[in-house]
């Protein structure tokens, strides 16, 4: 189910890094509760010509994966600092020229760990143009 809300759009992008905004992302639209993030192919993306570079690819996996975990910690009422354990990503073919979307899902979210798997597509959701499994290190605030 695709709720567009402007204000929650707004508090993602506001919580995105100041690199996911330099590469140009956005959060474009709620699913089930989680943000997609898309941006568009710049030359700020582009690898060999005509396609996605794999670490642009590989970042709006990341800061997928991140929002989703962030926007369920809030929903929750969670308060904690997130630190990446590590991320593995797996390319299926090329990204070309045109927008590119991403989403998170949280397999499992404990205490202290929290796994997330994230998909980014073009075109057709159906064929993803990579995937990523990421571990989250959830660090309580201290006050």
């Amino acid at each position: 189910m695709t709720i567009p809300s402007g204000p929650a759009l707004a508090a993602i992008d506001d919580l995105l890094p100041p690199y996911a905004r330099e590469l140009g992302m956005i959060a474009e639209r709620i699913e089930d509760g989680l943000p997609v993030l898309a941006y568009d192919f710049s030359n700020r993306v582009q690898g060999r010509p005509g396609y996605l570079h794999g670490g642009a690819l590989s970042g709006l996996l990341e800061m997928a994966a991140i929002a989703a975990l962030r926007s369920d910690l809030a929903r929750r009422g969670v308060v904690a600092r997130l630190k990446p354990v590590n991320i593995a990503v797996e390319f299926m073919r090329g990204g070309t020229s045109q927008r590119t979307y991403a989403l998170g899902r949280i397999t499992r979210a404990g205490r202290r760990m929290a796994n997330v798997v994230a998909e980014a597509w073009q075109d057709d959701r159906t064929k993803p143009i990579a995937t990523a499994l990421m571990n989250i290190l959830l660090v309580p605030e201290r006050d």
